[in-house]
Parts: C-alpha cells; sequence; structure tokens
C-alpha cells in the first residue's frame, strides 16, 4: 500500500511526519535459495504476528520490501510508545522462540526514526527513510550484533525518537538501557541509540558514543 498522497496548500506534495521501521536479517546472502526463502517468510511471519498480537493492523503499512528485509511506513495515528516498548520486545520474545524451532539462528537489525517523508514515484522520499536506513546499516549496530552473539536482535532508535519517546515515562523501554551511537556518513553524522538490557552476569557496553566513518 502506497503513502498516501495529500495536497499540499501550493497545489504539490505535502511532508508528513511517520513512523518508520526498517529491518534487515544478518548474513542473508551466506544462505543457499531455499534458506533465504524460508527466511523470509520466517521475517514476514515474525513481524506481522506481533503486529496482531499489539492490536496493529498491517493494512495500512507501506511496505518496500528488500530480499533480507523490508522498509516500513506506519499510519499517521499509530501509538509510537506501543510499537518501540511493545511491539519490538515482542518481536525479540517471537525470534527467540523461533529460533529454538530453527537448526540455524535467524538474527535481525532492527531501526525505528520518526520524521518527514514524501511518496515518490518509487517509495518514500525525505528524511526519514534515509535517517532509519543509514543506522540500519551503521557499522557499530553490525558490530554490536556480531559481538553479542547471545543476542539475536539489535535495535537501534535515532537521537529524537530516543528523546522525545523514550525518556517521556510513556514508553515501557527504560532509558539507562540503551547506549549511544554515532555514525559519519558522506559528510553528515547520524546518531541514534542502541537497546542493550544486559543479563546480570553481564557486563553494559560503555554507554558513550560509539563513532564510525564510512
Amino acid at each position: 500500500m502506497r503513502v498516501r498522497k495529500q495536497p499540499s496548500s501550493r497545489g504539490g506534495e505535502r511532508l508528513t511526519y511517520r513512523l518508520l521501521l526498517a529491518v534487515d536479517l544478518d548474513k542473508y546472502s551466506r544462505l543457499d535459495a531455499q534458506q533465504q526463502l524460508t527466511a523470509q517468510n520466517d521475517l514476514r511471519g515474525l513481524l506481522d504476528g506481533c503486529a496482531r498480537r499489539a492490536g496493529l493492523g498491517t493494512n495500512g503499512w507501506y511496505r518496500q520490501v528488500g530480499g533480507d528485509g523490508e522498509l516500513i511506513v506506519l499510519p499517521p495515528d499509530v501509538d509510537v510508545p506501543l510499537i518501540l516498548g511493545v511491539y519490538a520486545n515482542d518481536l525479540d520474545r517471537a525470534l527467540d522462540e523461533l529460533n529454538r524451532r530453527r537448526s540455524t539462528r535467524l538474527r535481525m537489525r532492527l531501526a525505528l526514526h520518526h520524521g518527514t517523508l514524501i511518496d515518490g514515484p518509487l517509495g518514500p522520499a525525505g528524511d526519514a527513510p534515509i535517517v532509519v536506513s543509514r543506522l540500519l546499516d551503521a557499522a557499530p549496530l553490525r558490530h554490536y550484533l556480531s559481538e553479542h552473539r547471545d543476542r539475536d536482535l539489535a535495535l537501534v532508535v535515532s537521537d529524537t525518537l530516543y528523546k522525545d519517546v523514550v525518556t517521556s515515562g510513556f514508553c515501557s523501554l527504560h532509558p539507562a538501557d540503551f547506549f549511544a551511537l554515532e555514525v559519519e556518513i558522506k559528510e553528515r553524522i547520524y546518531r541514534g541509540y542502541v537497546h542493550h538490557r544486559a543479563p546480570a552476569s553481564s557486563t553494559t557496553p560503555n554507554r558513550s558514543s560509539i563513532a564510525h566513518t564510512a
């Protein structure tokens, strides 16, 4: 389903604020064709199943699909704290349950951002899709997932989403369970926060920014 077009007062298109969710499967290219198909089906089942359990309808979602992931633009009236605190947590839990039944673990990165976009002929355009994609592909997030073999989901939220929602008190995720990420790509700096709720016996990563230049 396409992002709904809304004419602006100038007769063009209107920028809208939307919540975006981007997900990417880890080491997807190493799978054979049958494994890739299974991984795609499992990913779609996870995303849609968690949406149903959270009371979210997916009919209003715009989905830009790639072989190893999706970019999802949610409707303007979506409950953002619900997505962050309930949907993301349930996705982590459901992924853990799925991997107990799989011969090979399915691991993924998940990025969320709330910002401006506009509907284009090839998909959503604007700053928000760029920000969420840069955070999803950030080397520090990839490194985090690689280093924490006990985890199957690496979650990053944008700097603005962290400040506006996570620290608001209306989100079930605790601000202290995040550490800062900073990445510079093509002379622009992108900032986000990685979710890390360490087991009691584990050491939490340094909460200072992790920087990478690309």
